[in-house]
């Protein structure tokens, strides 16, 4: 795919709900790329961020979802989601992608942001 390189022995996992959001997103902005990535900042330390894009950077993890949604990961993020399930979730409270990150050591009240 591109410059891109694949996925080796790097872990992510979306639910079909994440999955089903991110096509939805993908397709109303006609992007070809949902990009998830971790950057400094929030209140733990890190925080989750995500983007549409049209191509990938040269180094970034590419990875294709079954539902044909690609996702794309930066070379600094992936030590900090390696292993990562992301899913989205819909309350009268709430919705929105949360994720069980097994490199977190803490995170803050709101779940926003986290510690590594």
């Amino acid at each position: 795919m591109d410059s891109a390189q694949q996925a080796t022995d790097f872990n992510i996992t979306f639910t079909k709900a994440a999955l089903g959001e991110m096509k939805k997103f993908a397709e109303a902005e006609n992007a070809n790329y949902f990009r998830v990535s971790v950057l400094p900042g929030g209140c733990s330390g890190f925080k989750y961020d995500f983007n549409l894009i049209d191509n990938p950077e040269e180094d970034d993890v590419v990875i294709e979802q079954e539902n044909g949604v690609k996702v794309v990961i930066d070379p600094f993020s992936t030590s900090y989601l390696n292993g990562t399930l992301v899913h989205y979730v819909m309350s009268m409270q709430a919705s929105g992608f949360t994720f069980q990150n097994p490199n977190s050591t803490a995170k803050c009240g709101c779940g926003s942001s986290f510690a590594a």
